[in-house]
């Protein structure tokens, strides 16, 4: 279990026993996404350890971000494919993800039970009337770097708000067409830098995802949540808060697996839970399908960042000096940011009782204007609706 050198990692001496179970304690103590989870592989991979050069662990972060789909997870999966290939892989990848999954799917048993407790019912709305002010704040935390990739040229800034309004509009009004608007973003985008650099563009590269954005499934059951999570894993550009609009419009208006409220419930037991925000869809798939539902909307939502990486991680380079991908991402990174901001609106309206837009109120003031954490957030904001209960308010 060799510890490595400064100048670089050495694979073959970092045992599968070792990256389980580093993996895996992150995978249990990861409690806030993804700043936590880069916090954590950083100092496991290149402070403590020195497995990974700080730079090659940064490129890792870069290349990663270009990917669709959980973000931390996949740089999760990068570096143990890093010290140890494919085995190391699927070993970091699967420990870092099943403990959060399976404690979000004890609590969706509890919270989406036919007949929960009244304290229960009060804890979910409480927190669920904080995921509104959630999705605002995460979106305000990815401006900075979006803007500044667009770079200062005013028509680069012009086209970057209108993909910004265009993916707000969508999340707020189109529903499932979401997915449409991002990829149109990016393709835009991708072709107008294309254009600028080298003459004629072919964005064909970047076109694969049309068939499966524009697809629909003709059953419903567990095909029906593996094509939902399908489209969670492989088209969320941007990862984490991107799935809520993204599974809203299927989960509860499409195919009804849960009132609003419940998928409300789901967001914020993405949030309080260690590990990536995207094991919400694992809460999706149990409302629609019990236990096995739950097993199978998280291992096909997860299955595309192991491929990502496992196929892509020797091209990682040569992908992110493609300006047909830097284009694409350059596009489709406003246009999520706006659809994060925008999947606001359809969840704030999921509230049904005064008291509950009291605590989101509350929440957007702890969140924007005390820039404290969601993780906070959301269990102050279960409490308040325990509370909520007790003195005898609706929920």
């Amino acid at each position: 279990m060799g510890e490595g050198t400064a100048e670089g990692p050495e694979p073959a001496r970092v045992g599968l026993g070792t990256i389980a179970r580093e993996w895996g304690r992150i995978g249990c103590i990861g409690f806030g996404g993804p700043p936590t989870h880069i916090t954590l592989l950083r100092r496991l991979c290149v402070e403590e350890r020195r497995w990974i050069r700080a730079g090659e662990f940064e490129d890792g972060i870069a290349a990663t971000n270009l990917l669709p789909g959980p973000a931390s997870t996949q740089l999760a999966i990068f570096t143990a494919w890093r010290l140890r290939g494919v085995p190391g892989a699927l070993v970091g990848g699967l420990c870092f993800i099943v403990p959060g999954l399976v404690l979000i799917l004890a609590l969706a048993a509890v919270f989406l039970a036919g007949s929960p407790p009244l304290w229960v019912r009060g804890a979910a709305a409480g927190a669920g009337s904080a995921v509104a002010a959630v999705a605002v704040q995460a979106a305000h935390a990815l401006l900075p770097a979006s803007r500044q990739r667009a770079g200062s040229a005013r028509p680069a800034r012009a086209r970057w708000l209108g993909y910004a309004l265009a993916g707000g509009a969508a999340a707020a009004l189109a529903g499932p067409w979401l997915v449409l608007v991002l990829i149109a973003a990016g393709l835009i985008e991708s072709a107008v830098r294309t254009r600028s650099a080298a003459g004629p563009t072919r964005v064909g590269a970047t076109a694969w995802p049309l068939p499966l954005a524009t697809a629909t499934p003709m059953a419903g059951g567990l095909l029906a949540v593996a094509w939902v999570a399908l489209k969670v894993g492989a088209l969320s550009y941007g990862g984490g808060f991107v799935i809520i609009p993204l599974m809203q419009a299927d989960a509860v208006d499409h195919y009804h697996w849960m009132t609003g409220g419940e998928f409300l419930n789901a967001v914020a037991l993405g949030q309080i839970t260690p590990g990536p925000v995207v094991q919400t869809v694992a809460v999706v798939g149990y409302a629609a399908a019990g236990v096995p539902g739950g097993l199978l909307a998280a291992a096909v939502a997860f299955a595309p960042s192991f491929l990502f990486v496992i196929l892509g991680g020797p091209r990682f380079d040569s992908l992110r000096a493609d300006i047909r991908v830097q284009g694409f991402f350059t596009g489709a990174g406003p246009a999520v940011i706006g659809a994060i901001a925008g999947s606001a609106v359809p969840l704030a309206l999921a509230l049904q009782h005064a008291w509950q837009y009291a605590i989101l109120a509350a929440a957007a003031a702890w969140l924007l204007a005390a820039k404290r954490g969601a993780v906070g957030a959301l269990l102050c904001a279960g409490a308040l609706g325990v509370l909520a209960v007790v003195v005898g308010l609706p929920v």
